[in-house]
């Protein structure tokens, strides 16, 4: 059974990855994802210095998903740049995703230069979308700070990179941003980062569960599944062919993965459930998506990538 997802001119053994926030901020981790089924991984979004993020607790599971104001932790760039060179150097065949969020474009300028200066030869992704950073608003909801941007960055950037971006909930938003996007040589498009600012009560304490922000957090788990799935399929139907929609958003087991593949998915990102479960998830997930397919009839992911049915 093929399940060969491209990115770009990357081809991946399956379609699946971590979610960039979770699995991903100590070297130790990323050696657990680089073991796993995953078809590859991406390193926890990075800020130039070293970020011990918000206070905690500030990530609780709740029924049907999570809540999360993490507040961006990293161990700074250099550290997640230089364990992805030592990766592709080690395993000359595979690339990886590196992920940045700086805490302003100039941080962001700042590291995609060091990028197109290395010998890096994956796939960098820049998150226009983190909700849980007090003070710092989302790009990806500035559709003119994010056209500036992306123009910036393009005036010397010449290596692959993709967006992440927030969840959308209008059509004028889909058809603004996708007009955006395509202007520019993006390999992919990240849907969707969590639903920011949520509210999540304890009703025995009457207190809210998580510390920062008075409570309001990022939504994430099988609250969003329909969310993430809208922003995919509203995007591949938008967006020019050789940009890739990467699905982020609900993904718990091996059918969720196929309606973000359905959608128009070439990957699919999996968040609160690797954080419940932990790396060996990607087994089950992988062995209910073959399950699912052969009961279909389908021999390759290809057969129904982005063929959902109207009716």
């Amino acid at each position: 059974m093929n399940l060969t997802s491209r990115i770009s001119n990357f081809e991946f053994e399956n379609p699946l990855m971590n979610a960039s926030g979770v699995w991903c901020k100590e070297a130790e981790q990323l050696d657990e994802l680089k073991r796993s089924q995953a078809g590859t991984f991406v390193t926890k979004s990075a800020t130039p210095q070293q970020r011990e993020g918000n206070p905690s607790p500030r990530y609780v599971e709740v029924p049907l998903g999570s809540i999360n104001s993490m507040g961006l932790p990293n161990k700074g760039f250099d550290f997640y740049l230089d364990y992805s060179l030592r990766y592709q150097n080690e395993n000359p065949e595979k690339i990886n995703f590196l992920s940045i969020a700086g805490m302003c474009a100039d941080d962001n300028l700042e590291m995609l230069k060091k990028i197109d200066s290395s010998d890096f030869k994956g796939i960098t992704e820049l998150n226009l979308s983190c909700p849980n950073v007090p003070g710092k608003p989302q790009v990806g909801y500035d559709f003119e700070a994010t056209e500036k941007i992306l123009s910036q960055v393009y005036e010397f950037f010449q290596k692959p990179m993709g967006v992440k971006l927030p969840p959308y909930f209008d059509f004028a938003h889909f058809d603004q941003m996708a007009a955006i996007l395509n202007k520019f040589p993006l390999q992919y498009v990240n849907c969707i980062n969590s639903v920011g600012n949520g509210l999540y009560i304890d009703t025995d304490s009457e207190s809210v569960v998580i510390k920062p922000k008075d409570g309001f957090g990022g939504i994430g788990g099988a609250y969003v599944k329909p969310t993430a799935l809208a922003n995919v399929r509203a995007f591949y139907t938008r967006l020019d062919s050789q940009i890739a929609v990467i699905g982020c958003g609900g993904v718990e087991n091996g059918r969720d993965v196929f309606e973000h593949l359905l959608c128009g998915a070439q990957m699919v990102q999996i968040g609160t459930q690797l954080a419940k479960e932990g790396p060996q998830i990607f087994d089950r997930v992988l062995s209910e998506l073959q399950t699912i397919m052969k009961e279909k009839g389908y021999n390759s992911i290809d057969d129904f990538r982005g063929k959902l049915k109207s009716i």
